[in-house]
């Protein structure tokens, strides 16, 4: 089988990460995968994109290769390319604008697709990359489908349109499936199939040691420093908090001065450890190292349904026995439920000193969160069963 699978912009610059995982799986699974960014700008900064670099097809969105391709797929074929272009019109300005710049791209898409001699498209994301998708598909006859994750269904750029020419509609989520439905996508073609990690070998699973053995309690956050990630919240929290607690801050961001100035201003520089962007073999280094006492999120709903997902970044602790705390916002208690971690209200420095309390006092209520939250994503988040099924839709004609 011959895929296309569209992305934003990876393997370049730091988006995306959460999609190796999948694109790993899949071609293990023996599928001959040809990676496609919309925009394919910054450089490669994450490791894996060395070993996916080999199988992308990168093209800038404008390029006079890109028009000349283009402009050869519209005398082609006239017909389906001007059917494609009325696919993309809608009435709201700033999404027709978007539909009409991708459009050059899309018959490049499509020229690619027949050349190539794709069997599917399969687009990230249900905005401008599904929107490019949706095109070539009906200027080639290849069939396509999307995944949409949070943020693009917000933006609600044809998704109704998208969902009835496309053969499935892949929700990463419960939430992002009920927030489809609300916007119109039809049922039927709507399914829930999770993002997911690499189960860790046994081998790389340690015995999480018991609490006397350590000086200090240490705790994760593994986030990139925005808005969405609450991470002020965590910072009050701590100053509530023991002193042998410590904080260590996985990632970097906008936000990273004001976080700095908050740890100072709270006398927690001696606590608080800002660890910089760390590569994704160095983060799970920390878990199969056992340095790491509890993974936390502290994510915030902004409101109109901007928020998390369901974190890879918790499936992954969970992966390794690290037991986590989270709030219960977006996607994250379908991963947390029945014990699987623990969940507090957003925008609560208060809830998150008392779980990490509970934590740090009670060794049993740890190792038993630890368990639970790795058999969970053992059971349901294994990326290898997600990439079989994802195999299995894109081979049959039936969602």
């Amino acid at each position: 089988m011959r895929v296309l699978y569209i992305t934003s912009s990876l393997p370049f610059g730091v988006g995306e990460p959460f999609l190796y995982p999948e694109i790993r799986a899949i071609k293990d699974l023996g599928v001959d995968l040809k990676v496609v960014p919309l925009y394919p700008r910054g450089t490669l900064v994450h490791p894996e994109a060395k070993a996916v670099i080999t199988m992308v097809e990168a093209a800038p969105l404008f390029s006079w290769r890109i028009l000349q391709v283009a402009l050869r797929v519209l005398l082609r074929f006239p017909k389906r390319a001007l059917q494609a272009l009325l696919l993309l019109l809608t009435p709201n300005p700033w999404h027709l604008l978007k539909n009409l710049t991708v459009f050059p791209k899309a018959l490049w898409l499509a020229d690619l697709a027949m050349s190539w001699r794709a069997d599917h498209i399969h687009a990230h994301w249900a905005a401008t990359t599904s929107s490019m998708a949706m095109a070539a598909s009906h200027v080639s006859g290849v069939p396509w489908s999307l995944t949409a994750h949070r943020w693009d269904v917000v933006e609600n750029n044809l998704l109704h349109r998208k969902a009835r020419h496309a053969r499935f509609f892949r929700c990463i989520s419960e939430k992002t499936k009920s927030m489809a439905l609300e916007r119109g996508v039809p049922e039927e073609k709507v399914l829930v199939l999770h993002l997911g990690v690499s189960l860790p070998a046994l081998s790389e699973l340690t015995s999480r040691r018991d609490r006397a053995s350590r000086e200090t309690f240490v705790l994760l956050c593994p986030a990139a420093f925005l808005p969405v990630k609450g991470h002020r919240f965590l910072i009050e929290a701590l100053a509530e908090l023991p002193d042998r607690v410590q904080l260590w801050l996985a990632g970097d961001g906008p936000l990273r001065p004001e976080l700095e100035s908050q740890v100072q201003r709270l006398g927690l520089k001696e606590r608080v450890r800002f660890l910089g962007y760390l590569a994704h073999d160095q983060l799970l280094e920390l878990y199969r190292d056992n340095q790491v006492d509890a993974v936390v999120l502290p994510s915030v709903d902004l409101g109109d349904g901007l928020n998390e997902g369901i974190p890879v970044a918790l499936m992954e602790a969970m992966a390794f026995g690290c037991p986590v705390i989270a709030t219960a916002t977006g996607g994250i208690p379908e991963l947390l439920r029945d014990g699987a971690g623990l969940l507090v209200p957003d925008k609560s420095s208060q809830a998150l000193a008392t779980a990490i309390l509970r934590f740090l006092n009670d060794d049993t209520l740890r190792k038993e969160t630890a368990e639970r939250g790795r058999l969970r994503v053992r059971t349901q988040f294994s990326v290898e069963d997600i990439a079989q099924t994802l195999i299995k839709l894109w081979g049959s004609g039936d969602a």
